[in-house]
């Protein structure tokens, strides 16, 4: 059933041209936060045409299920109209990950078939527009294989925002501040002043838009953001870590961790993802205390008590509020007293 005969052709129409509607499942791929997790790579059309590729893990979609519940399920709070949510696949916590994330295929494009074809008011509420953009790092991201689509993406259709002057004062847009003249099929070509739509973010240089039935890529450098693209949440945070290789010399490394800021990881992640990073067996886990002294990390128990003296402490947006010393295994001279 077309999205048109769910919604009805007037609403549909009333649409602006980027709203999602329709998005299904590329492929899988395998991502390292403290363990590894798999995403699932999703191509998105929109209204215009525009097709892209987002990345979500399954628990952003458990956390959008949740909002929608709570905005427009029988028990909804707030007054807004209820209407019939799609079924999420149930949460698995025994198995091998890849496998369960092969088989959640089927039932989260069923997911997003229904999520895309209910009222013009969902479609335009702000998590679901979320959900369904290209942020800035899902643009970063190279794809590993598409095995499940055919054709390959990002071959991107010319398009025209329609519709009346409230959707396109909706609509992310940028004002032209110099002529720009397209060197190739793919960019496109403006003048000062020049209102443009915009489609994606390619990288951070590269806006992708459209203007005047023509649509293709621009340098960010030649638009002024007149309304941006929905925030959304880049899941890469950062872990500050300090090495110490020998008695006088200290490695500072910023390692990026596909987690939450508040997460607290299990002892035996925590070590080998230092492994891993610093290429090194013997190594020792420690954070500094309150009092400066090093405290070495043990059980899950140790670190469980360094990510709660860590909460009241400054923090540094995307910077995991507790640090980690790595020190070598025998190396009891950086703490005040031997263990």
């Amino acid at each position: 059933m077309a999205i048109t005969d769910q919604i009805g052709t007037r609403d549909f129409e009333q649409l602006p041209d980027d709203v999602a509607v329709s998005a299904n499942i590329a492929d899988i791929e395998e991502k390292r936060g403290f363990t590894s997790h798999f995403v699932f790579v999703i191509e998105v059309k929109t209204k215009g045409g525009c097709k892209y590729l987002i990345y979500r893990r399954y628990r952003q979609f458990h956390a959008l299920q949740s909002r929608l519940e709570e905005r427009f399920g029988p028990d909804g709070k707030g007054g807004a109209p209820t209407c019939s949510l799609p079924t999420l696949p149930a949460k698995v916590y025994v198995g091998v990950k890849q496998e369960i994330a092969e088989m959640r295929i089927p039932a989260l494009n069923a997911y997003m078939k229904h999520l895309l074809s209910l009222p013009v008011w969902v479609l335009m509420d702000p998590d679901v527009r979320i959900f369904f953009y290209q942020s800035a790092y899902d643009s970063e991201q190279v794809p590993q294989a598409l095995r499940r689509l055919r054709p390959r993406t990002r071959k991107v259709k010319s398009v025209s925002p329609q519709g009346g002057g409230v959707d396109r004062l909706e609509a992310p847009r940028a004002e032209a501040l110099f002529d720009f003249t397209g060197n190739s099929k793919l960019e496109l070509t403006f003048k000062a002043g020049d209102v443009i739509f915009l489609l994606s973010r390619i990288n951070k240089d590269w806006l992708e838009g459209t203007l005047r039935g023509a649509t293709g890529i621009f340098p960010f450098s030649f638009v002024k953001i007149i309304k941006d693209f929905p925030e959304e949440d880049d899941p890469t945070n950062w872990l500050r870590c300090y090495y110490y290789e020998d008695t006088v010399s200290t490695i500072i490394k910023d390692i990026a961790v596909e987690e939450d800021l508040s997460s607290t990881p299990l002892f035996k992640d925590l070590l080998e993802l230092m492994r891993r990073e610093f290429q090194r067996e013997d190594i020792a886990l420690n954070y500094r205390d309150a009092q400066g002294d090093l405290v070495r990390l043990l059980s899950d128990e140790d670190v469980g008590l360094m990510v709660r003296q860590a909460r009241g402490l400054p923090s540094q947006k995307r910077l995991f509020p507790w640090k980690l010393h790595v020190t070598q295994k025998d190396n009891y001279s950086v703490y005040n007293t031997a263990p």
